[in-house]
């Protein structure tokens, strides 16, 4: 099939189905379009560069990009999951045959929550260093110990979990990777309160709950490969877009661009206001254009450690932005409250800034991917990187 064929094909098929459906940008919990993403799905549109086997459509990186442009251009959801899914994505590359065909599905169209249980109070920015144990069982493993900042695991059907499966090796050898069902006994989930007084974020307590042999992803004790491929993918989406204001009304005019907030504020002739918007929108193309570098280099099912690039980026842009917001507002950044939508909207930029600068690793860590993995500089001493887990010490 030609370009021009194609293009043709996918504009034809948006102008016969997509008659538009509720903007939601929730990335855990089941999609209330999932109708529409099952459509998308059986049509070939979700991930196009997969396989027919895959509800894809052999598509070449090039011509999938024709695929989203169709889409982007009429605001239909729905396309290039295959670069965007971490959960399908992962699933796909490292899931069993069985569960796979299972699972696959649903998450391209919507249909299940999910969640991620990596880190612990004692392994945040090292997660080698997880205790949450899994026991073999007849049929599966049982699940002991406690995660913590777990987004979306109240209404999750799933969590992606690192569980040590293994104590008499290093660290890195002896973890396993699960999908965990999340409505059973045994998974107690309980709300944390952020700076930004939301509770996005929980903490996950697992007491001798079950997971099936079917539902370990990639080889036993191989889970730190598969946590890898997950976190590129997270990375990547992070690193891609954030999210924007609360209030969604961006002032008296609707427009809550930084543009928009200058033109509002009468400030666009200031020179040095414009030498702080020229900087972000710089920062916004550089990123954009890294973020696309890195995306065609990340073949599915592996990692790409320049993915931290465009996460570690992406974080420095929403605190610049938000310092420009704080500038251009002056006094009234001070005020709060729904009756101060532009005040309301820079305070929680401010505060939501550190979301990116914590979750999916933190900025320190991503500094350490991009210094060992990208640049090549001499890694960081890990005393106890060779030495079997039991031994290690914890505090």
């Amino acid at each position: 099939m030609t370009d021009e064929q194609l293009k043709a094909e996918v504009e034809a098929w948006l102008a016969a189905n997509w008659k538009g459906v509720p903007a939601h940008h929730e990335s855990f919990g089941r999609d209330p379009r999932s109708a529409w993403l099952a459509k998308v799905r059986d049509a070939g549109w979700a991930v196009p560069r997969w396989s027919s086997e895959w509800h894809g459509r052999d598509l070449s990186n090039d011509q999938a990009k024709i695929v989203e442009r169709a889409f982007a251009a009429v605001d239909a959801p729905g396309a290039g999951q295959d670069r965007t899914n971490l959960w399908a994505n992962t699933a796909l590359a490292h899931a069993t045959p069985a569960f796979k065909r299972e699972i696959v599905p649903k998450l391209l169209a919507g249909e299940v929550g999910m969640c991620l249980l990596y880190s612990e109070p004692g392994a945040g920015s090292d997660l080698a260093a997880v205790r949450t144990r899994a026991d073999k069982v007849d049929g599966g493993w049982r699940i002991t110990g406690q995660k913590v900042w777990t987004s979306g695991a109240m209404i999750a059907d799933y969590g992606m979990l690192i569980a040590r499966t293994d104590w008499d090796v290093p660290k890195h050898r002896g973890i396993s990777f699960f999908f965990l069902p999340m409505k059973q006994e045994g998974v107690e989930v309980r709300p944390l309160r952020q700076i930004t007084d939301e509770a996005h974020f929980n903490e996950v307590f697992i007491t001798d709950a079950f997971v099936p042999d079917e539902n370990l992803l990639g080889p036993l004790n191989g889970g730190w490969g598969v946590l890898q491929t997950a976190l590129a993918y997270e990375r990547s989406v992070m690193g891609d877009r954030a999210r924007g204001p609360r209030s969604g009304t961006g002032g008296p005019k609707g427009d809550y661009s930084l543009l928009g907030l200058a033109r509002e504020a009468g400030k666009l002739g200031d020179p040095v206001i414009r030498q702080e918007l020229a900087q972000v929108i710089a920062w916004r193309a550089l990123n954009k254009l890294n973020t696309g570098r890195a995306k065609a280099e990340l073949a599915q099912g592996t990692s790409a450690s320049i993915m931290s690039l465009g996460k570690l980026a992406m974080s420095r842009i929403l605190h610049e932005e938000a310092r420009v917001r704080t500038l251009l507002l002056g006094p009234e950044s001070l005020l709060q409250g729904p009756e101060h939508p532009r005040a309301e909207d820079a305070n929680f930029l401010t505060l939501n800034a550190y979301f990116t600068s914590i979750g999916g690793g933190t900025d320190q860590i991503q500094r350490n991917i991009i210094g060992e993995r990208v640049l090549g500089l001499p890694k960081e001493p890990e005393v106890d990187r060779t030495i079997p887990f039991r031994e290690v010490r914890a505090g």
